[in-house]
């Protein structure tokens, strides 16, 4: 049975850090929680520290003073390759990614080495966004698809699935991508080594509690990195011959 580690990066996310642990061990039994706290003024961290005293399955990993939602994901996937994790989550702490989808990218694993949750495939499943961020969301998919050639329904997507031998093969230090573009990054990185990308629909909820961190700077990070990736590819529009 493949070890499962699903990486949770928190800022200010006291509410909910719980009831997600709890339902990721509902849904994916056999799979533990990392949490990535980026010291959370609202006292995430201590409340994850109580859990971790309670739930064997629960760890948490205290990454100092807020450096982005990239940098909290990097730690956690360092510290999934240092302990031998097979398949590797990425998910958001907010209910946004449903739990109960988790056996669905356990299944599409079996055949991928990334595994996309996408937002699009099938049409748009994405409940209580305003049309001005659906509008966004959408074109910037169609924007990174455009430029780079990337063959998914969703790259901006944060609900995903990585094989260990994925992330073992990029060099993480070399990431140059922070806030939201990390998912485009760390997609296209796995695209341009010739893995096999697999998606499977899923539908996206706001948050449930707490506030988003989207900005401006998110925004604008990730509309420059698409042509950096382009740039650094020469422009490529598939994967290198092996």
């Amino acid at each position: 049975m493949s070890k499962k580690l699903v990486v949770i990066p928190t800022y200010d996310e006291r509410e909910n850090v719980g009831p997600i642990a709890q339902a990721v061990r509902q849904h994916c039994p056999d799979a533990e929680v990392l949490f990535v706290d980026d010291n959370s003024p609202d006292g995430t961290g201590a409340v994850i520290d109580a859990l971790c005293e309670s739930e064997s399955f629960v760890h948490v990993l205290h990454h100092g003073e807020k450096g982005g939602l990239g940098q909290a994901y990097l730690a956690g996937f360092k510290w999934a390759i240092e302990r031998k994790y097979d398949l590797i989550f990425e998910m958001d702490a907010d209910f946004s990614h449903d739990p109960a989808e988790l056996p669905n990218f356990v299944r599409a694993a079996e055949t991928a080495d990334l595994v996309l949750g996408s937002r699009y495939m099938n049409g748009i499943r994405i409940t209580n966004w305003p049309l001005r961020r659906l509008a966004l969301s959408k074109g910037a998919s169609i924007y990174v698809r455009l430029i780079t050639g990337i063959p998914v329904t969703d790259p901006t997507g944060g609900f995903k699935c990585f094989r260990r031998s994925v992330l073992e093969s990029i060099a993480l230090d070399n990431v140059i991508a922070n806030g939201y573009s990390f998912q485009i990054e760390m997609t296209h990185l796995t695209w341009m080594k010739g893995f096999r990308i697999g998606e499977v629909p899923i539908t996206f909820e706001d948050r449930r509690a707490g506030y988003s961190k989207m900005c401006g700077g998110i925004f604008r990070e990730a509309v420059w990195l698409v042509w950096k990736l382009a740039l650094r590819n020469h422009f490529r529009r598939r994967p290198p011959k092996s």
